[in-house]
């Protein structure tokens, strides 16, 4: 079965609407609300718009993090999903996320990060990350 410590999507959001790729504040919701819809936990935020277009911008979780480059001049976005633990579900962010920046066509590759076997944890723990506040 190969249990992992993580999951993680490296996706590619072609054909987005250009508009919603250029406004950081839109991005960064988006990013946000696509933490939200997964049960992360947010733990703080950045984003930064680039002149004369394009966002950059991370959400960390304590899950791990949500990050995002955009090319809005060609509709492209660079999308990183990274999630720890047995309860949160990266792919729903990324369904979230196809919907939200208008993706017509994607890629997207999961690779498990952490694999109990390679790393000494027996098959049948349980990995589960810890709020510290």
């Amino acid at each position: 079965m190969n249990k992992s410590l993580g999951r993680h999507l490296i996706a590619e959001f072609y054909n987005c609407d250009k508009e919603i790729l250029d406004i950081v504040e839109d991005v960064e919701y988006h990013m946000k609300k696509a933490a939200i819809t997964t049960g992360a936990t947010i733990v703080t935020s950045t984003f930064h718009r680039f002149l004369p277009h394009g966002v950059s911008g991370a959400v960390i979780v304590s899950e791990s993090h949500l990050a995002i480059h955009t090319w809005p001049e060609y509709g492209y976005a660079s999308i990183d999903l990274f999630t720890c633990g047995d309860e949160v579900d990266p792919w729903l962010a990324f369904d979230y996320l196809k919907n939200a920046f208008k993706s017509i066509r994607t890629e997207v590759k999961e690779h498990k990060r952490g694999i109990y076997k390679d790393i000494g944890i027996p098959e049948n723990s349980s990995h589960k990350t810890e709020v510290v506040k």
